[in-house]
Parts: structure tokens; C-alpha cells; sequence
């Protein structure tokens, strides 16, 4: 089953739950997928996997961002809000990788490029990247090539 579908199903769900967090929270990855959907520069009906976990993502990040922020200026209840939505998202990314994975994967593809210098990052990553795509945060991803490379 599609993204779109399980989250329209869950918006009508959350909506006889009268859940309104969550339902705000879903509306958001439908709004993102929509304009993904209908935006200028794409041609697909049904949009590819890879699109829809770069979205979730994006979502999340920035619910982060802006949580981090409200915590600095001790607005808690924003702050709360922010990180329970950021968790709803989390639901539809698949399982992340622990570190552990994430660098037996990172020390494969290095040795695989033959990558010995911080020069090398850039292939490290670029294959990293295709690799664990969804599967784990790209700055933890980066922080580990890095340790390793230097």
C-alpha cells in the first residue's frame, strides 16, 4: 500500500478519533505529498519511494528545527507539539539502522572506493546516501565517514 493511502486512511481515522494532533500531523505529509504530486517539474502519477522518505524526511527535520528553537526560548507547550508531530512522521520512515549497522554499511563502501582521505568523502557519501536512504539520518551518516576517513 502506497504512503498517500495509508495516510489518507489514518487522516480518516484520526478525524472520528477527533484526534487533533495527530490529525494535524498527518495533514502536513499530505499537503508535502500533494505538492510533490502536482508540482511543475514531476511527471509521475504515483510518486517513487525514494521521494516520499526524502519528504518524511524533510518534515521531520524541520519539526526538529523548530522544536529546538521553542526549547531555547522556553515555550514549552510549542516545544511539546513540534516533537509529538516529529514522532508521528517518524511512524511512516522505515526502522532506522542502528550505529552499529550504519558502520559495518559505511566501513564496506569504503573499502569498496578505496576512500582513504577526507578528499573521498564526497564518493563515501554519494553511495552512503544511495544505500541507507530512509534507513538512517544523513548527518549521523556523515559524522561517522568523517571519524573514519580522518
Amino acid at each position: 500500500m502506497s504512503l498517500e493511502i495509508t495516510i489518507n486512511s489514518d487522516i480518516k481515522a484520526a478525524m472520528i478519533a477527533k484526534d487533533k494532533r495527530k490529525l494535524e500531523a498527518l495533514r502536513a505529509i499530505k499537503s508535502a505529498l500533494l505538492l510533490i504530486k502536482t508540482g511543475k517539474d514531476t511527471s509521475f502519477a504515483e510518486i517513487p519511494k525514494e521521494v516520499e522518505l526524502k519528504t518524511l524526511q524533510k518534515l521531520i527535520k524541520q519539526r526538529k528545527e523548530s522544536a529546538r528553537i521553542y526549547k531555547e526560548q522556553n515555550r514549552e507547550e510549542q516545544y511539546d507539539e513540534e516533537m509529538y508531530q516529529a514522532g508521528i512522521i517518524e511512524k511512516y520512515l522505515p526502522a532506522q539502522m542502528s550505529e552499529e549497522d550504519i558502520s559495518k554499511i559505511v566501513d564496506d563502501i569504503i573499502s569498496k572506493t578505496g576512500a582513504s582521505s577526507m578528499k573521498d568523502m564526497g564518493k563515501v557519501m554519494g553511495m552512503a546516501a544511495k544505500q541507507l536512504a530512509g534507513k538512517a539520518d544523513n548527518s549521523q551518516v556523515s559524522k561517522l565517514v568523517k571519524e573514519k576517513l580522518s
